[in-house]
């Protein structure tokens, strides 16, 4: 690890010697296979071959990659994945929280609707976290209506990305639900701040349990909405979960397949091998001291970074996007959360959620679009690519005038009759 340069992306840290080689994009339709063509890069809208409806609609949004003339661009090492510094922050951010407390204040990154009812609620899941939530009505409405439990991102709280998808989707007629991961926010789990696929998961299925249970909510009428990390959690959870009957996934990651061969599936199995023993003997440090050691505070900038890292950062670090109790807001994962990540792949079933209907949305400059291109391909019909033009990855975070909230209303309206 001497002389390598260390940044934070979302979740996991980076870090690179070697920021030359732009990385190259996987095959498309190969989830968790090795990239064929080292030297593929992102296919065009142009070029798209398969089955997608590419909107017309334009942006002003800059590329999501870096200007190679300018900037070097990200190759991610084995290392690229574990966060393994030499200096770790204090631990004493893991046993913070143990009852859930609601905040009473509207401290949310985007404005309070006139349109629709707001309120507070939490529930448990089935591993028994409480977790914490804002439930949106459309006011002044008798009928049972139809639902969407909104997640993500990955490292967010419910007053970012899923709570502005949720408000919107209210105002459009459906009840939803946008929640804290267990761990994290406002939800209650200790340590703080420590994630696993499974739970993910689960967290949705709960926020399903919570909304078949409203008296304002037809329960055969629920569909989910997962946003980066989260639109791979979707995935898995409507797998599984077969009271689902609609699933978005937007600017999606699969965060078990980055995690374990890195961006563009670029890490090696002597690669992985070595983080694995790393992290493995980080648990007896952790068990020894009685709490987990953290990575360090996430999104911030040092000079050199490639663009996607300094959108990053435009929304998590700034006025725009930032809130105190989330992970990508300065804060961090434990050590060890890529553990479980590393040894466990979310879409291995997504064939599975046919015949209920899929819709990805993606950027078209977005450094995650091969994520939505290679689950697309996998899944089984009916599902549905929507390519945002000029998009980059943070723009459906919350731009409402990139996201397609028509589309995701015409999508459920449709397939939640």
């Amino acid at each position: 690890m001497d002389g390598e340069e260390s940044v934070s992306v979302g979740f996991e840290e980076i870090r690179s010697q070697d920021w030359n080689e732009k990385p190259s994009q996987p095959e498309r339709g190969s989830l968790h296979g090795e990239v064929n063509d080292k030297n593929a890069i992102p296919n065009q809208i142009g070029e798209i071959t398969m089955d997608k409806h590419i909107e017309t609609r334009n942006t002003n949004a800059h590329e999501d990659e870096p200007d190679v003339g300018r900037r070097n661009v990200l190759k991610m090492t084995g290392t690229s994945i574990a966060a393994l510094s030499i200096g770790m922050v204090a631990a004493d951010q893991a046993f913070a929280q143990s009852p859930v407390q609601l905040s009473a204040k509207w401290d949310k990154t985007f404005a309070k609707s006139n349109k629709v009812d707001h309120k507070k609620v939490s529930f448990k899941n089935r591993y028994g976290i409480t977790l914490a939530a804002d439930l949106y009505q459309p006011k002044n409405t008798s009928d049972k209506l139809p639902a969407i439990a909104v997640g993500g991102p990955f490292g967010a709280v419910k007053e970012q990305s899923s709570g502005l998808y949720a408000q919107t989707m209210a105002e459009r007629g459906f009840v939803t639900l946008a929640f804290d991961p267990s761990y994290t926010g406002e939800s209650s789990g200790e340590p703080r701040n420590v994630a696993s696929p499974d739970i993910s998961a689960e967290d949705f299925s709960a926020a399903v349990d919570f909304l078949g249970l409203q008296s304002s909510v037809d329960r055969e009428r629920i569909g989910i909405i997962g946003i980066c990390g989260w639109g791979g959690m979707a995935l898995n959870a409507a797998a599984v979960d077969k009271r689902v009957k609609a699933v978005v996934a937007s600017t999606m990651y699969d965060m078990t397949r980055v995690m374990s061969k890195g961006y563009n599936d670029s890490v090696t199995l002597e690669q992985r091998t070595k983080i694995l023993e790393q992290l493995s003997r980080q648990r007896w440090q952790d068990a020894e001291k009685g709490s987990p050691a953290y990575q360090p505070p996430y999104n911030e900038l040092k000079g050199g970074e490639a663009q996607f890292l300094v959108d990053y950062h435009d929304y998590y670090r700034t006025p725009r996007g930032y809130h105190a109790r989330a992970v990508n807001s300065g804060n961090s994962w434990t050590h060890t959360t890529p553990l479980s990540f590393m040894n466990m792949a979310i879409l291995t079933y997504i064939k599975e959620i046919s015949p209920r209907p899929i819709l990805f949305v993606h950027g078209e400059k977005a450094h995650s679009r091969y994520f939505s291109e290679t689950a697309y391909a996998a899944a089984a019909e009916p599902k549905e690519l929507m390519i945002i033009p000029g998009a980059v990855h943070t723009d459906l975070y919350d731009r409402v005038d990139v996201i397609p909230f028509d589309k995701l209303t015409a999508f459920f309206r449709a397939h939640l009759a």
